[in-house]
């Protein structure tokens, strides 16, 4: 009887995910079309066109520059070999809020630019690391080595005669 209940239990929570997936995709629209209404009744039409190509301006730049500066930051703990989670999700958040502020609409732009903020990257990604359990896979000694013992020295031959005309593969 326990794993019809647990069964019923996992059933209800998808259901609970989709419907809220749902009402997330609803709400977004309507609140982009509910704030170019009032933004747009309130400054014109054209500056609030001028607002929203800016905004996607200014965003693409931003994205960009701390792209790369994350980029930076996981190459020099791959580097190190340390652990590379945290640039890692601050690419992907940059990456969202990339797509946030090219969509056009106030609260995405306001969404992507809160995600370009490092204190509010660095605060979901506490958040994040709660509820995900990261694992990790050493295999060696603990990195990388220059020692020659770890040297195989062996002798091959090939036994298939070489074709006729260009093959499009050489052997070196």
């Amino acid at each position: 009887m326990g794993g019809v209940k647990s069964m019923n239990h996992r059933l209800i929570s998808r259901k609970a995910r989709i419907m809220w997936l749902f009402f997330v995709f609803l709400a977004i629209p309507l609140i982009e079309i509910a704030l170019f209404i009032q933004v747009g009744g309130f400054i014109g039409l054209w500056w609030t066109l001028v607002i929203v190509v800016l905004t996607a301006i200014i965003g693409t730049w931003l994205v960009r520059s701390q792209g790369m500066q994350t980029l930076a930051r996981l190459r020099q703990r791959l580097d190190t070999l340390t652990d590379p989670t945290e640039p890692l999700a601050d690419g992907a958040m940059i990456l969202f809020s990339g797509a946030l502020l090219l969509t056009p609409g106030f609260f995405t732009d306001a969404v992507g630019f809160a995600l370009l903020v490092p204190g509010v990257r660095a605060l979901i990604f506490r958040e994040l690391r709660k509820r995900i359990t990261v694992q990790s896979v050493v295999s060696g000694q603990g990195g990388w080595s220059d020692q020659q013992d770890n040297v195989i020295d062996a002798e091959y031959t090939v036994d298939d005669p070489p074709r006729d005309g260009p093959s499009g593969w050489r052997r070196h």
